[in-house]
């Protein structure tokens, strides 16, 4: 499991994502018994973000990692070199992603996240979309499927349930035992800074990370976060794991 998210506001994209990569192994036992699932943490140094430099263009992918034994990193890379033009926009991208890898593993359960900006009659347009490879499907993410009129927020996948749980609004019984909603305050996208939308973004991760480390359930969530950080001017790496060596 995984948990990315993709903030959207007026002056930029910001994408973010935890580097956990969680395995469940099963096997035979020697008597030939199969040994119940276990899920473990394979890994803390997985991307989960990448940059079409070329593009100016960002994917997150969270869901299933691995398809066909090898890493979805792996994959990305392969479908950059042999589907992608210079030329390519994100609506474009957004397509042959999809294809790539839907018709390579039909059966997968992976899920990107992909945005950039198109520039239509001199202006920059923000574009997130939201791509079921599995089932080929496209939605775009910051827009209102009525009129396309552009919208701000964020959009979360993976684990969920954590950053859900503190924005969207709750209920209570009251001493008549009637339901009643509690009132949320709500987050203002269409006037949040840059800034803003970054610290937010690394928020949403770790706090995830961080309840999910005390309370009693799989710990899928976790390692280092990357940020992306995209706007119409330029694409920058707000912050990023890097390999290393054994410290001397």
């Amino acid at each position: 499991m995984s948990f990315v998210i993709t903030v959207y506001v007026p002056g930029a994209i910001v994408m973010a994502a935890d580097s956990r990569q969680s395995i469940i192994i099963s096997k035979l036992m020697p008597d030939g018994a199969k040994q119940q699932a276990v899920e473990t943490v394979n890994s803390d140094f997985v991307y989960k973000i990448f940059l079409l430099q070329n593009q100016r263009i960002g994917i997150s992918a969270f869901g299933e990692s691995v398809l066909g034994k090898v890493n979805i990193e792996s994959h990305v890379k392969r479908f950059q070199e042999e589907k992608l033009k210079n030329t390519d926009d994100i609506s474009s991208v957004t397509k042959k992603l999809c294809d790539f890898i839907g018709d390579r593993f039909p059966n997968n359960n992976t899920t990107f996240h992909i945005a950039g900006f198109n520039k239509e009659s001199g202006v920059s347009i923000p574009y997130v979309y939201l791509c079921h490879t599995s089932r080929k499907e496209i939605q775009r993410l910051n827009a209102k499927p009525e009129n396309n009129e552009v919208i701000y927020g964020a959009s979360w996948g993976g684990q969920g349930d954590i950053i859900a749980g503190l924005l969207y609004p709750k209920q209570m019984r009251n001493k008549n035992r009637e339901v009643k909603p509690i009132p949320t305050a709500p987050i203002i996208w269409d006037t949040m800074p840059i800034q803003d939308a970054i610290d937010f973004a690394i928020y949403a991760v770790r706090t995830t990370i961080d309840t999910i480390r005390f309370q009693a359930r799989p710990k899928n969530v976790g390692g280092p976060i990357d940020v992306l950080l995209l706007t119409p001017d330029m694409t920058t790496w707000i912050q990023r794991k890097e390999h290393r060596g054994q410290p001397t």
